[in-house]
């Protein structure tokens, strides 16, 4: 099922998405910093406490009434950034969606 919102929800986000998992953003030109700095705050709006974050490894981890979301943010050969979301054992179906809506407005979108 959380598979299938995200695949719902990406194409209604406005912006350049490609042929990736859900949850998943492709951009550019943003930079890694700028993106790594919206991935965590975008948590943080969501109500997230953030348990870990590690720009060296592009990581973020943070937790909401026994969820679990994670952002893994990489910078690609080519100068885009990807950013993936993903939660897991969330109490609350709408959570990811959220949370890359406030991703996408943190970036502009």
């Amino acid at each position: 099922m959380f598979a299938g919102v995200c695949a719902c929800l990406l194409p209604l986000a406005g912006c350049p998405y490609y042929a990736v998992p859900p949850g998943t953003v492709v951009m550019t030109p943003a930079s890694y910093d700028r993106s790594f700095a919206a991935a965590a705050g975008a948590m943080r709006d969501e109500g997230l406490t953030i348990t870990m974050q590690d720009p060296g490894t592009g990581t973020i981890a943070g937790t909401l009434d026994g969820g679990t979301v994670t952002a893994n943010v990489h910078q690609q050969s080519d100068g885009s950034v990807v950013v993936k979301f993903d939660t897991a054992d969330a109490r609350d179906p709408t959570l990811i969606h959220r949370v890359v809506s406030s991703y996408d407005r943190r970036m502009g979108r």
